[in-house]
Order: C-alpha cells, then structure tokens, then sequence
C-alpha cells in the first residue's frame, strides 16, 4: 500500500523531489516489516551500554588531543528523505568544517587520534544513538549528504525505502576507499561519477534482499573487513 507523504523535514533539493514513502513489498516478511527494528533497538541498547567505557576514553582523547567538540554532526538525507543529523568522534581539525565533502588518505585535516579512530571505523560508534532514536539501522545503505542526493535518479533513490545503516554492501567492498581516491586528480568528481553510483547499485541490490542472514552476513563481514 501507499502511505502518506511526510512533507516536514523532508529533502526538497529538486522540483523533480517528493517526499512520500515508498510502496512497501507485498511480500515483506516479518524481518523487514518488525524483526530488523527490534534488533537495531536490542542491538544499540546493549551497545551503548557496554561501550561506555570505550566512549569515555575516545571522548577524553579526542577532547585533550585537538580544540573543538567531541562529537561532529552532519545532516545527512535518511528513511523517506527526512533529514537527520549523523553523529561521529570529530576525527578532523575544528576549522575543517567547510571544505571537500570526501576524504581522502593523508588528507591534513585528519588529526593524530581522529587517523587512527577512521581506520577502525571508531568514530562511528556513537551512530549507535542514531539506531536507538529510529534514524538509522546497523545494516542500511550509508546515508549521503543532499548534495549528492539531490542528482540521484529515480531509481537510486529506492534506497531511501529503508533506514540508512552503519555499515551496507558498499561499505565493505570500498573499505579503503581514502587511498583509492587519494589516487585521484580530482576525488571528489570521481566520487560522485564513478563510487556514488556502483554504491548505490551494491545497495539497491541490498535494498532488494533484505533478510535477517543477510544482515547477520554483513555485519561479521564488516568486523572482518575492519582488522583485516
């Protein structure tokens, strides 16, 4: 069936662009319908708890190794088209803020502690909060900016059917995506013309094959991915 549209909140960077909910399967099993849900839910609450200590100590280093906040936020196109704010460990300098959308290896913004929290994906943890609060999913599609959203197609934006995750698909076959596009002349237009749109074809597939093994899958591989 068709659910109303949520106008409020809602990415509107094209005349093209309505914020409206996807048709939903007729055939949705029960893992996508409720199941994934209560994972992300049981999965972030026992996150958060036994991560504790590890924020603690990521925060402290973070805080007295370079000025600015702990946390960095960016809003980031999710579920629908609904903007949220995605929370990370600030990895970069304060004044970094403004600049290139992507990052690549080496990249002098990048701090001593914030190198070593990107290469075990560290800063992502607090992402957990997101999970908890229903913006995000442990397996999704990775949430883009709506620069990049706004020149998706209308097929690519299938994507935004379901929550946006911590890890997906494309976030383990492009795991070094940094040195790959260090390797560019210009890593940005090779980003949005070449990465962008394999990601969101590996994700599509996903978006397809949700299930409960699958996900299971992605995760491990992910864990796997990060010490390999």
């Amino acid at each position: 069936m068709l659910v109303q549209p949520e106008p409020e909140n809602c990415f509107e960077g094209s005349q093209d662009w309505r914020c409206s909910r996807a048709r939903q399967s007729a055939k949705t099993t029960f893992y996508q319908f409720a199941g994934k849900r209560i994972l992300d839910v049981a999965c972030a609450s026992a996150g958060l708890l036994l991560l504790a200590p590890c924020f603690l100590i990521v925060a402290a280093l973070v805080k007295f190794t370079s000025a600015g906040p702990v946390l960095f936020c960016q809003a980031r196109v999710g579920r629908n088209g609904r903007i949220f704010f995605v929370m990370k460990f600030r990895s970069m300098q304060e004044h970094s803020r403004i600049g290139s959308l992507v990052t690549v290896a080496g990249d002098s913004r990048i701090t001593l502690v914030g190198s070593i929290l990107r290469k075990y994906k560290i800063d992502e943890l607090p992402q957990v909060w997101n999970v908890l609060r229903g913006e995000m999913s442990l397996v999704g599609p990775r949430p883009e900016v709506e620069q990049y959203v706004i020149d998706y197609t209308d097929q690519q934006r299938r994507v935004l059917r379901v929550r946006p995750g911590i890890t997906d698909p494309a976030s383990i076959a492009y795991r070094h995506e940094e040195g790959l596009l260090s390797s560019q002349s210009n890593p940005q237009q090779y980003y949005r013309n070449v990465l962008l749109p394999h990601k969101l074809s590996l994700n599509l597939e996903y978006v397809e094959n949700i299930s409960f093994r699958r996900d299971a899958s992605l995760i491990l591989n992910t864990l796997r991915s990060i010490f390999s």
